[in-house]
This record gives C-alpha cells, structure tokens and sequence, in this order.
C-alpha cells in the first residue's frame, strides 16, 4: 500500500510547512464537510424523506440515530486505518480515507426516498453512513500527524497542529452554507425534493481537490525515520500495532480519550443539536439555527490557529483545562440564549459555544500527539480520537432530546455539558505537560522503556 500512492512521475512532492498544512486541512475539510453535511440534512430533510409516517418527533429521533450510527464505524476505521497507517505511511493510508468518505457522500445524493423503495431507503442511507463513519476514523489522526511529525520543533507545535482542527468547523461551516443557499434559493417542497441532493453530489469535486493536494505532499520525516531505523537494526516491526498500543499506552488512551468529553459533546451540541433545538423545539425558521451555527463556525476557524499560538506559549494543560471549565458554566447561557428566540442571541450563544470548541481544537492536535510514540502515534491518536466521538459525539444529541423531552427545559441539556466538562477536566490533570518535548523524544523515551523490560523481567526471575 505505500507505493499506490508514491508514483513521482517527474513532479516535486511538497515538503514545506505551509504545503504540508494546507494539505491536510484541504482534506480534513472535506471529510468533515462530507460527514456534517449528513448530519445537517438529517435534522432537517432526512426525517421527512427516509422516516415518514412516524411523529415528527420520533422521525427526528430516527434520523439522528442513523447520524449516530456513522460514529459507531469511526472506530473501527480507527483501528483499520490506524494499523495501515503505522505500517505503511500516513500519506496512503489518508488519500485511501479520502476516497471512501467522497464516495460514500455522493452515492447519498442518488438514494431514493421511502415512498419509492420502502425500507431499503433508510437501510441503504445507514450502510452509506457506516462506511462515511469507518473512512473518518482513520482521517483526524493522520491529518495531525501529517503537521506535527513535520514540525518537530516544539516551539511553533500547536500552531501548525491546529490546521487539520480547522477542518471540522471549516467543513460544517461549508455543509450549513451549502444547504442555506439552497434552502433561500427554492422552494421548501423542491428543497425537499431534489435540492438538498445537490449538495450531497458537489462531494465528489470537492474530493478531487483534497485529492490533489495530498497526493504532492511527501511522507513524514519522521516515519521515514522509524522505518529506517527499525530496518537497520533488523528489528522485527509489530504485526499489529495496536496491541502494542494497548500493551504500552493503555494509560495514554484513557487521558486522550477522557480529554475529549467536553469538546465533543460541546461541538454537537453547539452545532447540530442547536439546529434540531431552534426548529423542532422553538418551532423557528430553519434559516435561523443554520445562520447562527454558520456564523459561529466561522469564528471558530479564525480562532484556532490563533488560540494556537497561545497554547504555544502557556502550554497544553493549561488551554484543554480552561476550555473545560468553559464547558461546565456555558451549557446554562448557551439554552437561556436559544430560548429567548431572538435571533441576535441564539447567534450569540452559537458563537460562544464555538469559541469553547475553538480553545479544544487549537491545541489537541500537538496534545495527543506529544502523547505517543511514532510506531504506535497512528493508531493511539486515531483510537482515542475516535473513541470519545463514539461516546461523547454520536450520543450528545440523542442525549439531549431525550433529557428535554423527559424534563421540558434546556438546562437538563446543560447538566449532561457540566457532566462532560468535568471528566475532561479530570482527564487532562494526569496528563504532564508537553508543550518542550521533541516529538522524536518521545521515541526515545520509548526504545529505553522497551530496553528495560527484559532487564526488569530477568531481575524478577
């Protein structure tokens, strides 16, 4: 699989910084544009199309569980596309995610509704967004590791980090743009109709710039590095890079993963669970929710790289637990601002919202890579990565429509924020901090740690 993707062909593979950010923010963009795009429509067209007959409730309910269902691949995807990621490259193993995630989200635009096709609807649309949900899985990770096992200078780590982080905004951002403009721009029932396929089928140019941009970008130094080395020494490379994982950073999951509690849970309901609110709920203008989570995204892709270059300076801790307390008090403004039902201020709690997810995503990039070792970064990034989402991301909005329809108020929502935001804090206080270590470092620290053991196993005996 390294060579697939390898073939120079006379042209200049880019090894530059700037290039190697562009190319996986290019990428990450439109995965998530792909991914968020599913979850818009879901609140808004895929409830009426591909669950009719049931309450409207209950059909949003549904369609949300198949939004969810892509975050149940995510997983496995991780641990695909993360052992083919530490073995083979980080680079093929990315542009094979590209094109499962492109397909995947224009052949949505070609399902027909339940009223044509009955059952087989909803059933294809859930196996398309299994396969959205494996091709993600293995994209965050390696769109990171893309930057930072280039940017082994720690100084500047976090900021150039970050640009794969503004990917999920830049890429929501896109996929409630797209759907507004056509939503203004037609009718609600040719909206419904055909409209919204429109924006389904644009994935596939979107891809092919992505496409373009990361097949000239060369493979890290770094795992170039590691596999010369371990070539050199004849060193036998682990079959399976995840159980080498689990065998040696179990510890290091569990922080990256509980770190991402009060991001994710944060994120969805911000951005999507906003829109379900303001519609369903608040019985607004559609227009209204999709404009607010359009104007805070934007500030949120402003904000990354610039609250990067802070994270650079004050350190890793600091920025995740600042924006962890952030989680814990904003749940309780963000629904007093939605419910006012003025536009000005569910605009405002949209973009507060965002701003807390900016302060995350600045600085999680260089956090969960400073985490581990290069054999095994791949793998661990993309696991824990992918893990949180499954339980923090997928089930957050579930969550939350549950707890108003159980208790009719949006401050139970908030609670469920405060929950998050604490495991996260806790999560983050036994990590040490990184923001001076090489990440070359680290896979020395690594090799001394492998040394040891069968010295320590020998003493034992």
């Amino acid at each position: 699989m390294s060579n697939v993707f390898e073939k120079d062909r006379g042209v200049r593979k880019h090894t530059s910084l700037p290039a190697v950010a562009a190319s996986s923010l290019a990428g990450t963009a439109v995965e998530w544009y792909d991914f968020f795009l599913y979850g818009t429509a879901a609140a808004l067209v895929f409830n009426k199309l591909f669950f009719p007959g049931a309450d409207p409730f209950v059909g949003t309910m549904l369609a949300l569980g198949t939004f969810a269902a892509g975050f149940i691949a995510r997983p496995l995807g991780a641990i695909v596309l993360g052992h083919l990621g530490d073995k083979h490259g980080r680079k093929s193993t990315l542009v094979a995610s590209l094109l499962l995630m492109g397909a995947a989200t224009a052949l949505i635009a070609f399902i027909p509704p339940y009223a044509s096709i009955g059952i087989a609807a909803p059933l294809i649309l859930l196996l398309l967004r299994l396969v959205q949900g494996f091709a993600l899985g293995g994209e965050w990770g390696g769109a990171v590791l893309l930057v930072s096992e280039y940017s082994d200078d720690s100084s500047k780590r976090a900021f150039w980090a970050s640009w794969p982080n503004v990917g999920p905004p830049l890429g929501n951002l896109m996929a409630a743009g797209v759907l507004a403009v056509l939503s203004a721009t037609m009718p609600p029932a040719e909206f419904l109709a055909w409209g919204w396929r429109i924006a389904f089928g644009l994935s596939a140019l979107l891809v092919v710039i992505g496409l373009v941009l990361r097949l000239y970008v060369q493979e890290t130094p770094l795992f170039q590095a590691s596999q010369a080395k371990a070539d050199a020494e004849h060193a036998k490379r682990a079959k399976l890079p995840l159980a080498e994982l689990f065998r040696g950073n179990w510890r290091e999951i569990l922080i990256a993963t509980g770190s991402r509690m009060g991001e994710n849970a944060g994120f969805y309901i911000y951005s999507l669970f906003l829109i379900t609110y303001v519609t369903e709920i608040l019985k607004l203008d559609r227009q209204t929710g999709l404009t607010a989570v359009m104007i805070g995204q934007g500030v949120a892709v402003i904000a990354i790289p610039l609250l990067a270059i802070f994270a650079d300076k004050i350190g890793r801790k600091p920025m995740m637990i600042g924006a962890s307390v952030a989680t814990v008090v904003w749940g309780f403004a963000f629904f007093a601002l939605l419910d006012t039902r003025q536009p000005g201020m569910i605009i405002l709690a949209a973009v507060g919202g965002l701003l807390i997810f900016a302060a995350y995503s600045s600085v999680i990039g260089a956090f969960f890579s400073e985490l581990f070792p290069t054999k095994v970064r791949y793998s661990g990034t993309s696991v824990a990565y992918n893990v949180a989402s499954l339980i923090a991301g997928s089930l957050s909005p579930i969550i939350a429509l549950a707890l108003y329809k159980a208790f009719g108020t949006g401050q139970a929502i908030a609670l469920y924020l405060v929950g998050m935001g604490l495991i996260s804090i806790l999560s983050v206080s036994f990590a040490r901090e990184t923001k001076d270590i090489k990440l070359s470092d680290l896979d020395l620290e690594s090799g001394q740690k492998s040394d040891a053991m069968p010295a320590q196993k020998v003493a034992q005996s």
